[in-house]
């Protein structure tokens, strides 16, 4: 045992990988004999993905998550920004350009309306908190927009480090729910072809959440979700501590 412990601690990237395709493998099981597909393979793998690293926060207090056990150290490089960039651009070469422009001037409009939907809401839910500041206010307003245009935000602007966590915090949470809600809301939508994948993507901008909720929908899709989705994340970090912040000193 010593011996195959200490392999499996040495390579740990492939134990990630491993794990992933056996979750993925349980998944398609439990999806075809318990549900009777009606819930998509891919979000029931996301759901147990999520389970497995909120066991694997309270293993470690909080710090580094299941990637703290030694055997299961890969996750930290499987799940960093590197792999999630570069899946987001080789997914990012099966869009075709023709049919992003058969969208047309909605898929830019859901991009503005997507980042100040996001803002505001994330805004009245910090004035629930008790923030009345336009600096907390912006940063936990961007936050809402996604993870990275929060910090980006209040960087910027000179907000607190605890603001700048809540932004983060919320940013990870709407992740989250737009990863496991994608599949389920996705008949109800329309979400079927790349024009609305591009919309959507628009709307909701976390592309994490949006690539990964789209291939519990549909892989096709994905392309076309991530590219707006992370033309959103550009365009916050640009208008949150701009326009957005100017504005909420005019009301603030």
């Amino acid at each position: 045992m010593d011996i195959i412990t200490r392999f499996l601690e040495k390579n740990g990237l492939v134990v990630a990988f491993l794990t992933v395709g056996f979750m993925m493998y349980a998944s398609a099981i439990i999806s075809n004999k318990l549900t009777n597909k009606k819930i998509p393979a891919s979000a029931i793998a996301i759901i147990m993905g999520l389970i497995l690293a909120y066991v694997g926060g309270i293993y470690s207090g909080g710090e580094k998550g299941i990637a703290d056990v030694k055997v299961f150290s890969g996750f930290g490089l499987m799940g960093g920004a590197m792999f999630r960039d570069f899946a987001i651009v080789s997914t990012g070469m099966g869009a075709s350009f023709v049919v992003m422009k058969r969208t047309g001037w909605i898929g830019a409009l859901s991009l503005f309306l997507g980042i100040v939907l996001s803002f505001i809401g994330g805004v009245i839910v910090a004035l629930f908190w008790g923030y009345t500041d336009a600096i907390s206010l912006t940063t936990i307003g961007a936050g809402a927009c996604t993870y990275i245009v929060g910090p980006v935000t209040g960087a910027a602007i000179g907000a607190s480090s605890d603001v700048v966590a809540l932004s983060i915090a919320a940013g990870v949470v709407k992740a989250v729910f737009v990863t496991i809600g994608t599949p389920f809301v996705a008949r109800f939508i329309g979400l079927n072809n790349p024009q609305t994948a591009m919309v959507y993507g628009g709307l909701m901008g976390t592309t994490s959440g949006v690539s990964a909720g789209l291939a519990a929908t549909d892989p096709k899709l994905v392309p076309y979700g991530a590219l707006t989705a992370t033309f959103y994340t550009g365009l916050g970090c640009l208008a949150c501590p701009s326009v957005l912040y100017l504005l909420m000193r005019v009301v603030f």
